[in-house]
């Protein structure tokens, strides 16, 4: 080997490490979330994956991503995120729910964090204003709970002969108060009784269903809360064992057999936080970003369900609906 060609090979050898110290790190995202890896949250997670393409970033190829679940139990959340806060992510996705931002939020008051909540994110003082986040928090408000009236009005309309509505919450959601209230107004305006069932856990759903039979409750309504979405199988299964019209807040119900559903798409929610969350990789400022609220809402009618409890969906309602699953 003569000298020339020894140093074209220690150029070809050197090159790539300077290139190498060159380029910036792969900026690297935290995921912070109430509930557990599985089917149901795959299409969810999807959504996020694909709002995060659209800004750029493809998982692997310029953006890496760790999971951290708490399985349901939040009291697990902030230690979670403190794990991601040592690892010095770039960005917190904090999903699932209030917890997840809340914990997230008492972590760091300087790493960007993207929540996703189905309350107002002002009252629960994860932002300054819906349009001037202020602070290191952005995301998306799915304002789920705001549409109690309307799914006990439609539940109405499904099945006129139930005098008596059932509502199942979880006492431990900020917002139950408020969505308590809200359906009680809205149960007197439809002239029916309602029964506030509550449930923490799913041994205190399997309670609530055995005493939703016995107050002869002809329908139900399943509030917008993480237990219940992690809750999903036991809850549909539970309505098609005891005959129980519902009526849930998100279409992975009647997906997964529930009679009907009506609420924001989680999967779209997501997106949107994907979209954020290469907003603020690409630079952006999580206090210069306003909150989310989708402002479209699914209605979902599973016709094989409504056939099994003998209902007959009126025409109305279902040209009302978004998806209809035969």
């Amino acid at each position: 080997m003569n000298r020339r060609e020894f140093i074209l090979l220690l150029g070809s050898a050197t090159v790539p490490k300077v290139l190498r110290a060159q380029q910036r790190p792969m900026p690297f995202v935290g995921v912070l979330n109430t509930q557990s890896p599985g089917p149901t949250v795959e299409p969810i997670d999807a959504g996020f994956r694909r709002g995060l393409e659209e800004t750029g970033y493809l998982e692997g190829q310029n953006v890496a991503i760790a999971y951290r679940w708490a399985n349901g139990h939040n009291d697990r959340l902030p230690g979670l995120a403190a794990d991601l806060v040592e690892h010095k992510v770039d960005l917190i996705i904090a999903g699932g729910g209030v917890p997840a931002a809340s914990a997230a939020q008492k972590a760091t008051t300087t790493i960007p964090i993207v929540f996703a909540v189905g309350i107002d994110p002002v009252a629960r003082g994860l932002v300054a204003s819906l349009a001037h986040p202020g602070g290191n928090l952005t995301g998306v408000s799915f304002l789920n709970t705001e549409l109690t009236p309307k799914r006990l009005e439609m539940l109405s309309e499904l099945v006129p002969q139930a005098t008596v509505i059932a509502l199942l919450v979880n006492p431990n959601n900020a917002a139950a108060e408020g969505v308590i209230t809200d359906a009680q107004e809205a149960a007197k305006t439809k002239r029916v009784q309602l029964h506030v069932l509550k449930a923490t856990s799913g041994s205190e759903i399997e309670t609530a269903f055995a005493t939703l039979v016995e107050l002869r409750a002809g329908a139900l309504i399943v509030v917008n809360d993480p237990l219940f979405f992690r809750q999903l199988d036991q809850l549909v299964g539970l309505a098609s064992r005891y005959a129980v019209p519902a009526i849930y807040p998100w279409r992975e119900f009647p997906g997964s057999g529930g009679l009907v559903s009506y609420g924001t798409s989680l999967t779209a929610a997501y997106h949107l936080v994907g979209i954020y969350a290469g907003k603020i990789l690409g630079g952006a400022k999580p206090a210069d970003l306003p909150v989310q609220q989708p402002t479209t809402f699914e209605l979902v009618i599973n016709l094989k369900t409504a056939k099994a409890l003998g209902l007959t969906v009126p025409p109305l309602l279902l040209a009302e609906a978004n998806e209809v699953i035969e």
